[in-house]
């Protein structure tokens, strides 16, 4: 898509000079003199969705002069104005995962539009795609010097089909950039070298064009380049993909919460401590659908490898993004990691012409605001099950007992003694909850809380030296002591870039992290996305799924719902990378790491956690001497080159794609075939049966998990009726290519509970199951398929947040897939909605006061929802009727969450592709 294809009505281009060459922008400053309202107050992260309707305004064919003046009132309302617009990111990022199915889309798109009489070569980016293959690398092997390249070895084993299709991709298609496997993960290496911060291209005209650096991005932590004042957020693939082809984004104007931070931290604490705690703020704030600006003299103490830290985790406190603007942290974040002089010049001065610059006056207005003391921040951990259940670390054993507890269906209130003595250690109740036991062949016991797992990993922290250079202290600390790992914790280090790997080798850490098993496993997205691979010994998993004890992971990651980092682990908890290495050594949740020792030196004396945490100044010393320009300008002087097994991918140069039909991995899929030149209507869902009744805070995790399948499960089933042994299932993250497996593996998350399924003891079924036609218990999918024969729709009933975490568009396309028609929840998570409208799938909540329990559904109901034939508004309310199993029935009223005009066009059309396809079929 060219930069400019505006007719600039208010003529606000203007220019700048950067080292004697002239480059022109659009001037918020010359929009307020043309009198289309008054900007200057408008918070950065703002100003740059305001300058892209400036670059695009058309005379209102998508951008209006009244949409670049509903800034002005959002201003005067008080950051207030869901004015509907018509956003263009300047490129797309995607990882393997969702870029594999991105990828089949756009080849299956090619095949449709031969079909529809139109030209194939319409199916083409017209913005900057790059893919990082990030995401399939798995921990089998860990702590031995040959860990890396085993593992490496593996990949390349297991997805050699799906590297092949991406590079045929790279070649079939214009504007589409892979970065091979073993560079890094996709928001480091968007951070580090992708990003330039103020972005420039040549228009129509030839002139270069200077704008702030936007995208979007299929990984939902796409956030993290917020700290690099580039204004991006995760998307579903579905979303991505219409990006890729043209489509603008279609968006309200956000509310914009102001995070003011205040203070320094103080000796000890991590950007890891201070971003759980951020976490836990802002999701009782409630910012979900809104921006997150950070702000005040804080910031003139924060890092930007911390402002990238908190950008991360803009998903998991439920914002589209956690924005940082522009300031001389910027500049100098820009210049250490090796962008060009030039650029960094163009950078400031851009910014500051453009009213995007945060100096001592910066105050602008925002919806609501919130405030933090950073010397307030303490060390913590958050778990066991979402990131925002944040746990000082003085508190982290005992909640985790009260969490042993209600897991056992122990009241530590009535069948135990107060759990702490006055100095807040914990104390064993008469009745303990705890279960212990042996492991076959080792000389040790598992206890609940045994961590069986510590994983230095993810885009989260891996990409902060602070914390990586201190977790290298700590292990360094350690080792001295002659401390050292437990022999049932899996250990594991995946940096997010090579330059990581640099650093600690120049610092001479890496050899003190080896000796605590803390070898470098890969360079990609590996714990945190569920290729943990398997536990440190078989006997291990037994003991711990025989005897049902509570195991926990802890990791530097940012996720950790249930069943999403190991089905032989119950509780997961997030932890800054020093953290993650003494609980490598304490070996169990149960122990204070405040006051108890984490270990004991061969001589048997006690080891504190204070003996061995490294100091503030020791840490800075170290990044200062090893995190260089250098590092950074060598280790991504040949980024798309990749190693020789990379290189040895041979591909045909074919337009389309010749799908082998024995592949497992990469499949034609159904969205397009047979599809029609004109798009159809929307109409009433009638007589509908329930699929699942699901509880609160379902994430995509549970719709869509990502990890490793067993044989029993339908997905299993697929495969080994393919002769593909359960060794070689891979996971189903890597497997999202074929729709086959995917839509099997639909709600198919072990650890997800169907309300309408009960244990004995009243208790929701694990995994995923619901009643068949016929009233008997079946998968999710042979449920599906039953129901489908017989030609019933079907829906979905969820809770509060329903579709939290990952940008997954399997979620969406996988509930389509299965034949649902609607999921009715309490509320919706942003990406989520926005997947389902994509998929032709209609999302709805119910009214203030009413749920799944307040209106007693079983699951044998029958569900009518009407009002949508004919003239469907967005966000109508429209009415539902629920016929009981008894023969009752009930009207409620429902909220239809089509947010917008176009979106009601791409249900129309069965999807954003289906409309995109017809559309680019006519041109």
């Amino acid at each position: 898509m060219p930069t400019i294809t505006g007719l600039d009505s208010a003529k606000t281009r203007r220019h700048l000079s950067i080292a004697g060459n002239s480059i022109a922008f659009y001037s918020i400053p010359a929009a307020e003199a043309a009198g289309l309202g008054e900007f200057s107050r408008l918070p950065a992260s703002l100003k740059v969705v305001l300058e892209n309707m400036l670059r695009f305004e058309d005379g209102g064919f998508t951008v209006s002069l009244d949409d670049i003046r509903a800034f002005d009132a959002w201003a005067k309302d008080g950051g207030k104005n869901p004015t509907e617009i018509a956003y263009r990111p300047a490129r797309v990022l995607m990882q393997d995962f969702t870029g594999v199915p991105g990828m089949v889309d756009l080849a299956a798109m090619r095949d449709g539009i031969i079909r529809l009489g139109g030209d194939p070569q319409k199916i083409n980016p017209l913005n900057p795609v790059d893919l990082v293959i990030d995401h399939s690398v798995m921990i089998d092997e860990f702590g031995n010097p040959r860990a890396f390249q085993m593992n490496v070895d593996l990949e390349y084993e297991r997805n050699m089909e799906r590297y092949t299709f991406l590079k045929w991709g790279q070649k079939a298609f214009d504007n589409f950039r892979v970065v091979p496997p073993g560079t890094g993960i996709c928001h480091q290496v968007n951070l580090e070298y992708l990003s330039q911060t103020v972005w420039t291209d040549t228009d129509q005209s030839g002139e270069q064009v200077a704008y702030p650096d936007t995208l979007v991005g299929t990984d939902s932590h796409t956030t993290m380049v917020n700290g690099l004042a580039v204004l991006g957020w995760g998307v579903g693939g579905i979303e991505a993909e219409a990006a890729m082809l043209g489509q603008p984004v279609s968006m309200l104007i956000p509310e914009v919460v102001g995070f003011k931070l205040t203070g320094r931290m103080v000796e000890g604490n991590t950007a890891t401590d201070l971003v759980l705690r951020v976490v836990q703020m802002l999701r009782q704030h409630g910012v979900v659908n809104k921006f997150v600006e950070f702000y005040g003299e804080g910031l003139d103490h924060l890092p930007l490898a911390d402002r990238a830290t908190i950008a991360n985790m803009a998903p998991e406190y439920g914002a589209t993004c956690g924005f940082f603007p522009i300031d001389g942290e910027t500049l100098r974040y820009l210049r250490n990691t090796g962008r060009d002089e030039d650029r960094i010049a163009l950078v400031e001065a851009y910014a500051k012409t453009n009213g995007m610059w945060r100096g001592p006056d910066y105050d602008p207005i925002y919806t609501s605001t919130l405030e933090l003391d950073m010397g307030t921040i303490v060390p913590a951990i958050s778990g066991p099950r979402r990131p925002q259940d944040y746990l000082p670390l003085t508190d982290a054993a005992r909640t985790f007992y009260k969490v042993v507890a209600s897991y056992r269906g122990i009241d530590v209130g009535t069948d135990a003694q107060e759990m702490v003595d006055e100095g807040g250690a914990v104390l064993a109740p008469p009745k303990d909850a705890r279960k212990t036991v042996a492991v076959d062949g080792k000389d040790y016991t598992l206890t609940d809380g045994s961590v069986v797992i510590a994983a230095i990993t993810s885009c989260t922290n891996t990409s902060n030296p602070y914390v990586m250079i201190g977790a290298g202290l700590v292990a360094r600390k350690a080792r001295a002591l002659g401390l050292n790992r437990k022999p049932w914790v899996k250990t594991s280090l995946a940096p997010g870039s090579q330059v990581v790997g640099a650093y600690l080798e120049a610092a001479g850490l890496q050899e003190d992290l080896d000796a605590l098993g803390f070898h470098i496993t890969g360079y990609g997205c590996t714990i945190c996305i569920g290729n943990t691979g398997p536990l440190a010994d078989p006997a291990i998993s037994r003991a711990i799924n025989d005897n049902d004890l509570m195991a926990t992971a802890v990791l530097s990651g940012n996720r950790n719902f249930e069943g999403r980092i190991s089905p032989d682990v119950r509780a997961n908890f997030l932890a800054s990378p020093p953290l993650v290495v003494a609980y490598a050594i304490a070996g169990d949740l149960n122990i204070d790491l405040t006051r108890d020792p984490v270990g004991q030196t061969p001589e048997g004396r006690d080891v504190f956690l204070k003996d061995i945490w490294p100091s503030n100044q020791e840490i800075a010393d170290l990044v200062h001497q090893t995190v260089t320009r250098e590092a950074f300008q060598k280790k991504y002087a040949d980024v798309f080159k990749g190693d020789e097994k990379w290189q040895s991918v041979d591909v045909t140069d074919s337009e389309t794609y010749d799908w082998p039909a024995s592949s497992t991995y990469i499949q034609n899929p159904p969205y397009f075939q047979g599809m029609s030149r004109e798009p159809g209507v929307i109409k009433d869902i009638e007589g509908a049966r329930v699929l699942a009744i699901l509880g609160d805070m379902i994430t995509t995790d549970h719709i869509s998990p990502a990890g490793s399948f067993k044989a029993t499960t339908p997905a299993g089933k697929y495969l080994t009726e393919r002769q593909v042994a359960e060794k070689d299932f891979n996971s189903y993250g890597s497997r999202r290519g074929n729709h086959e497996v995917m839509m099997r593996g639909t709600f198919a998350n072990i650890r997800i509970r169907n309300e309408m399924l009960a244990n004995p003891d009243g208790s929701s079924v694990e995994g995923g199951y619901t009643l068949g036609p016929d009233g008997a218990h079946t998968s999710i999918f042979d449920a599906s398929v039953a129901w489908q024969e017989q030609g019933t729709p079907l829906v979905i009933f969820g809770g509060v947040e329903y579709g939290a975490g990952s940008s997954r568009d399997w979620a969406a396309k996988g509930t389509a897939l299965l034949g649902v028609k609607a999921v009715i929840a309490e509320s919706f998570e942003r990406i989520h909605r926005s997947n389902l409208v994509g998929m032709g799938v209609i999302p709805f909540e119910f009214s203030p006061g009413e749920t799944r329990k307040t209106l007693g559904l079983k699951g044998d109901e029958v569900v009518t929802i009407q009002g949508l034939a004919g003239d469907l508004k967005p966000l109508s309310f429209v009415p539902c009727t629920i016929r009981y199993g008894d023969g009752t029935e009930k009207t409620i009223q429902i909220k239809c969450r089509i947010d917008t005009a176009i979106e009601i066009e791409y249900v129309e059309n069965g999807g954003v592709l289906h409309y995109v396809l017809r559309n680019l079929a006519k041109t």
